[in-house]
């Protein structure tokens, strides 16, 4: 069964294309700068890698030439070996804790929540419509970022505001990054064998975000109302005193809305190198002793360690420590720097096997009280899995 797993954004779609009998990754490739001057696409395949610049007006020229696309260059004989899509969705509020056949009522739900995904729930729609209209009546499932968080308890996505910004308004913890948290945990059922177990899962890269789970449940997770909530980030600043926007307002003659922007866009590693949102470039700079680059580095592997440290009490203890994402796959420093702060909890790792890059092992020593692993996330499987599943049960 062939099943194609989207990523829609506000000007990109990326794709890909999997053969679930085993598994297997067929064809990926990203289309960028939709509805931009320049646009174009990357499709690769079978070892090859094609690139084309390419007029693309909107999100229908793109699927169209997706699917034209994945003819022309032979990677499938016609469009009726795709029997599913599965669209990677950003939220779903607290309405959708699991994955779903995608109907016009979820299409209208997720129409009526842009308010809480300005930027992604609206893209996700048009990615939606362009494959209903491409592939007809193929049938589609949603899979939503906020949904492996819903397991969490009132006192743990409730904010200590008024009541009714919650009843009212919607303000509560939703939590991001759960497909991936999500695989993580299946990921660790696999290798240990069982499904009662704690772990705290780090998906940390350019968006970050740890997540506290007990016997595959969401427990806590650091991201909020927003992303913008949690650990510091590459553009993105974390938690900070909610003060300081009102203060920054004045100073600067902004909006709320524009000093929000400069947390989200200009702040994390960015903002306190002054240099480089990305982690490859910050440790550059270190051994250029760069200053402020060391201390955006510091910062953020101490936010880092402090979640882990919290999620560790909230548990009562952790099993395993997982790291995954673009910075925990393949910093070696930064991963070996979180597990030293950990130490006090009795975590060990092997400097040598952490000397590894973008696969999965197992950091930890024999002496270690807590097993750490490093685990290459795959959330296009996961969405892949989940349409599979849902339309051979439906």
């Amino acid at each position: 069964m062939k099943i194609i797993s989207i990523n829609a954004g506000s000007s990109s779609l990326k794709f890909t294309l999997f053969e679930m009998d085993n598994e297997e990754v067929i064809a990926t490739g990203v289309f960028e700068r939709i509805g931009i001057e320049n646009s174009k696409y990357t499709i690769k395949y079978n070892g090859e890698k094609i690139e084309q610049e390419i007029e693309l007006k909107d999100h229908t020229d793109a699927v169209k030439v997706l699917l034209e696309k994945l003819i022309d260059l032979s990677i499938i004989n016609s469009l009726e070996e795709i029997k599913g899509v599965g669209h990677r969705l950003v939220h779903g509020k607290d309405k959708y804790s699991s994955s779903v056949l995608i109907t016009d009522e979820v299409v209208q739900d997720l129409e009526a929540f842009k308010e809480f995904a300005p930027l992604h729930n609206p893209a996700n729609v048009l990615g939606i419509k362009a494959f209903k209209e491409a592939l007809g009546d193929v049938p589609m499932v949603g899979v939503f970022d906020t949904a492996f968080h819903q397991t969490m308890s009132e006192e743990a996505y409730l904010y200590a505001v008024p009541y009714k910004w919650y009843k009212e308004y919607g303000v509560r913890k939703y939590g991001f990054h759960g497909t991936s948290h999500r695989y993580m945990a299946l990921k660790m059922k696999e290798i240990l064998g069982k499904e009662n177990f704690k772990m705290i899962s780090c998906h940390i890269g350019n968006g970050g975000s740890i997540c506290a789970i007990k016997d595959m449940k969401c427990v806590d997770t650091s991201m909020g109302f927003t992303p913008l909530a949690g650990i510091m980030m590459g553009t993105r600043s974390g938690d900070v005193d909610p003060s300081i926007i009102p203060y920054v307002m004045e100073k600067e003659g902004k909006n709320a809305s524009e000093v929000v922007d400069d947390l989200n866009k200009v702040s994390g590693l960015l903002g306190l190198s002054e240099y480089s949102s990305d982690m490859r470039d910050i440790l550059g700079q270190i051994e250029e002793n760069n200053p402020k680059a060391l201390l955006a580095k510091n910062k953020y592997v101490r936010r880092v360690v402090d979640y882990i440290a919290q999620y560790y009490v909230l548990l009562g203890g952790v099993d395993v420590i997982c790291f995954t994402a673009g910075v925990g796959e393949n910093s070696v420093p930064v991963r070996r720097e979180i597990c030293e702060a950990l130490e006090v909890l009795g975590v060990k790792i092997d400097n040598e096997l952490n000397n590894k890059r973008g696969q999965e092992v197992k950091l930890s020593t024999n002496e270690s009280k807590i097993d750490v692993y490093v685990i290459p996330t795959d959330e296009e499987l996961m969405i892949a899995r989940d349409t599979m599943n849902i339309i051979q049960n439906r």
